[in-house]
């Protein structure tokens, strides 16, 4: 029999700081300005995606929470950085505790069946979302912090969302069919992450944004660049994760 071990404190420590770094520098890294929505892409979601499935929920919990907002107050955006905190906290813990209870399918069949889903729903998504709102000129800031200028201007056509939307669910169906059929569960368990992180932004911004400081928003307007992060956070974080566990395999215990 192999007795599995569990790491000592002081290497959770490690990895909680370490994870809790990234998140952070993720978040500040790299941001796209949508003139349409006046609101800012970030590529955080990949961070706490990959940790929460590496680590776990509490990892990933408090990786997410304090990582993200600690890039809000550094980003000279401190009236977000309460909501932030339980915000992505919530969408680490949920990410991590689905990512550990996967269910049991009577056969491969079905999960095969379930990850085409999957992926079809994350593909029209991305699809959707992409074309209608990060389509025409979009300005890209790359940089901690990020500068005032943008440091490219250019323009995505909407073809270029509807093919990497059709290029996602074709990844994922094949890699369900070929490789691992249980592959849409961790597709699930980012997206409900995800979407328990767009409700509370919308929330936030829709009901205690403007009591809370007198800032006024268009809260409507954030939701497609919230799913836009889900989105490709997940697209980008679940490859990661295979990627980390397969040259890692330690960190699976």
């Amino acid at each position: 029999m192999i007795q599995r071990t569990h790491p000592s404190t002081a290497i959770r420590l490690a990895f909680t700081a370490v994870s809790t770094s990234l998140v952070c520098i993720a978040t500040m890294v790299f941001s796209v300005y949508v003139p349409h929505t006046r609101g800012f892409f970030n590529i955080g979601e990949t961070m706490i995606y990959t940790t929460a499935l590496i680590f776990g929920p509490f990892i990933g919990s408090f990786a997410g929470g304090v990582g993200s907002m600690l890039a809000d107050v550094l980003l000279g955006y401190p009236y977000y950085a309460p909501a932030t905190l339980v915000i992505k906290a919530c969408e680490g813990l949920i990410v991590g505790i689905l990512g550990r209870k996967r269910p049991k399918f009577s056969s491969k069949l079905l999960w095969k069946a379930f990850t085409f889903s999957v992926g079809l729903v994350a593909g029209v998504l991305l699809s959707s979302i992409g074309s209608l709102y990060y389509s025409g000129a979009v300005e890209l800031y790359v940089g901690i912090p990020p500068p005032l200028s943008p440091n490219i201007v250019f323009a995505i056509p909407s073809v270029f969302w509807y093919s990497l939307g059709a290029l996602l669910v074709l990844l994922i169906t094949l890699t369900g069919f070929v490789l691992e059929p249980e592959f849409g569960w961790l597709f699930l368990a980012t997206l409900v992450g995800g979407t328990a992180m767009v409700t509370g932004y919308f929330l936030y911004q829709q009901f205690l944004l403007f009591p809370l400081f007198g800032i006024e928003v268009l809260a409507a307007a954030e939701i497609p660049v919230n799913i836009g992060q889900m989105v490709i956070g997940t697209a980008v974080a679940i490859p990661t994760v295979k990627i980390v566990l397969r040259s890692l395999p330690q960190l699976r215990s």
